[in-house]
């Protein structure tokens, strides 16, 4: 045996697309339905595990076997799912993932999407999307279906059965995938950055989860105080409505085309103070900080670590990582001197002395999202990025050898830009500074 292709159908009830796969497969009630798989391009075999059938065993040997390759669309989803229904841990040095085979050549993220681009003649069936509703996740307990909370494969064998002819249908298409791109191989060193991606994804992050829990209460109280105080000046039945708001910013003379963030601040410099009073209220109310914390609370392993945050290949075409579900790449920075007295107050759920500390709760919460992670006993973070990445490549690749000579010469490229488009001096927060 040198290669599997294999994909799996299964039943979780938390939500795949919030909490992601670990958390999905970490669930008490998490199960594998259906094991369809290819030995070296043979004939599709699906195993009805539901119904009591077992994976062979030289299968269950061969997911763990190095030397032999495992294929699947999204491989990530059916190495996370066996390692936990096998209670084992599948190292994915040995898994080949055909959704990022496909990346690499700017093919869209979805089974479907690819099969549809390539034109292949055994494509997804499209009605894998109700069956996978009706079997894969809770249902409504009515008094149809005798209250039950779950479809089972006895509740309806009709559609069971084509679940299965799904199931093998999804194994045939990501083989015809495998055949279509055979032409275009992905170097190794694609595989070996996706084996790192998969080692960074399965150790995860610490979460300091009595933090987290501490702001997202915290943050419910400030919503209720906030949404009071602007009720109170306004009389508006729900502040949060931008159609309310801006009625009654009209009524009191201002005509505001949107409450965005910059619109809103750039008014906040010559509004009357009442009008003033009540656009703060609301960018504080507005601000979206207690997101990141709900997102992490919903993605936590029972470990307080959260997993499966970045996506390989996510940015089509440039092969760069993409951030899932807290959004690891896009974290509020925090510029507060006395960031860990903050902290220690959230941590014990102090919310009096944050009001009286603190004019803005919300932006002290947004500020502490970074400290919600840990390092592990004895560790510590290091925050990086690269300075003017893009400023520096594009140069670069189109040549401008004075752009590159503004680099290595450790000058600001944004003043130098501005300098040769205005055609006079420009200095950071000095001599025309407004044009850099």
């Amino acid at each position: 045996m040198q290669y599997l292709s294999i994909d799996i159908e299964t039943y979780s009830s938390v939500n795949l697309q919030k909490a992601g796969v670990y958390k999905y497969a970490e669930s008490p009630d998490f199960d594998i339905l259906l094991f369809g798989y290819s030995v070296d391009g043979g004939a599709v075999q699906v195993i009805d595990l539901a119904c009591a059938e077992k994976i062979p065993a030289e299968i269950v040997d061969a997911l763990s076997d190095e030397s032999v390759i495992k294929w699947a669309f999204n491989a990530q989803f059916e190495r996370v799912c066996l390692s936990n229904y096998l209670d084992t841990s599948l190292s994915p040095d040995s898994w080949h993932c055909t959704m990022v085979w496909s990346a690499t050549l700017g093919l869209p993220l979805s089974l479907e999407g690819v099969g549809a681009v390539l034109g292949l003649e055994k494509q997804k069936l499209t009605e894998g999307k109700n069956l996978i509703k009706y079997f894969c996740v809770p249902c409504a307990p009515t008094k149809t279906n005798g209250g039950r909370t779950r479809n089972l494969p006895q509740h309806d064998m009709e559609k069971w059965e084509q679940f299965k002819a799904y199931n093998l249908r999804d194994v045939e298409t990501e083989m015809s995938i495998q055949k279509k791109l055979s032409r275009f191989p992905v170097p190794d060193f694609i595989w070996d950055e996706y084996h790192l991606d998969q080692e960074i994804n399965d150790r995860g992050i610490g979460l300091d989860m009595t933090l987290v829990e501490q702001a997202i209460a915290i943050d419910s109280i400030s919503c209720k105080n906030l949404t009071q105080q602007i009720q109170n000046l306004t009389d508006l039945d729900n502040p949060n409505s931008v159609a309310q708001m801006k009625g009654w910013l009209s009524d009191n003379g201002l005509e505001m085309d949107t409450l965005g963030k910059k619109a809103v601040a750039e008014t906040l410099k010559t509004a009357p103070k009442h009008l003033a009073d009540v656009l703060s209220l609301r960018q504080q109310l507005a601000k979206s900080s207690v997101k990141k914390y709900t997102a992490m609370q919903t993605a936590v392993c029972k470990d307080s670590r959260a997993r499966g945050m970045f996506q390989y290949y996510g940015a089509n075409r440039t092969g760069r990582f993409a951030g899932r579900i807290i959004q690891l790449q896009n974290l509020p920075q925090n510029h507060m001197s006395d960031l860990a007295d903050a902290r220690a107050l959230v941590r014990s759920g102090n919310y009096d002395a944050l009001e009286l500390l603190y004019d803005d709760i919300p932006d002290t919460l947004s500020q502490l999202i970074r400290t919600a992670f840990v390092p592990q006993d004895g560790r510590k973070f290091i925050v990086a990025d690269f300075s003017a990445i893009e400023a520096r490549v594009l140069a670069w690749l189109a040549g401008e050898k004075w752009r590159m000579q503004v680099f290595a010469d450790g000058k600001d490229i944004y003043c130098s830009s501005a300098s040769q488009m205005f055609g006079v001096p420009v200095e950071k927060h000095g001599i025309n500074g407004h044009l850099r």
